[in-house]
Order: structure tokens, then sequence, then C-alpha cells
């Protein structure tokens, strides 16, 4: 979705709604490739810069759903009821 600024935001939360949600394990060790692989990219890379973004942003994303949802499962120690 454009807004009137002639920019496409990085996330909509409309048009990025999730249908499926990863197991906490397999969100964060998606995270920690995605760490290991943009640790080299090259700050003076514009295109290196934007992929990194680009792959952190949405592992964050996915991260941050996992969590979530464990804390909404109740589980102790992620935000839940002890």
């Amino acid at each position: 979705m454009s807004s009137d600024s002639g920019h496409t935001p990085l996330h909509d939360p409309e048009r990025d709604a999730r249908s499926y949600v990863s197991p906490l394990g397999s969100a964060l060790s998606r995270a920690r490739e995605v760490l290991e692989e943009t640790a080299t990219a090259n700050i003076h890379d514009h295109n290196e810069m934007l992929r990194a973004a680009v792959g952190l942003e949405m592992r964050l994303r996915d991260l941050v759903a996992a969590l979530e949802k464990e804390a909404d499962h109740g589980q102790p120690g992620i935000g839940g009821t002890a």
C-alpha cells in the first residue's frame, strides 16, 4: 500500500498478516542464520545493506510472532504466566 509520500512501507500489517507462525525453535534458528549471513555485509554497499535490513526485519518479525505465540500459551519466562 502506498502512502501519500510516494513510498511503500517495508511492513503493512494488513498486507502482511500472518496465517502461520513458526515454532519458537525454528524461528530462533532462522534468526541466528540471518545474523550470521548479514554479519559480513559491506556497510558501504547499498545493495548488501538493503538485503541485510530486509532479511533481519523478516526474521525479527518471525521471532516476535513465535515469542508472542509462546506467551499466549502461558509459557513461563516468556511473558506468560508462571
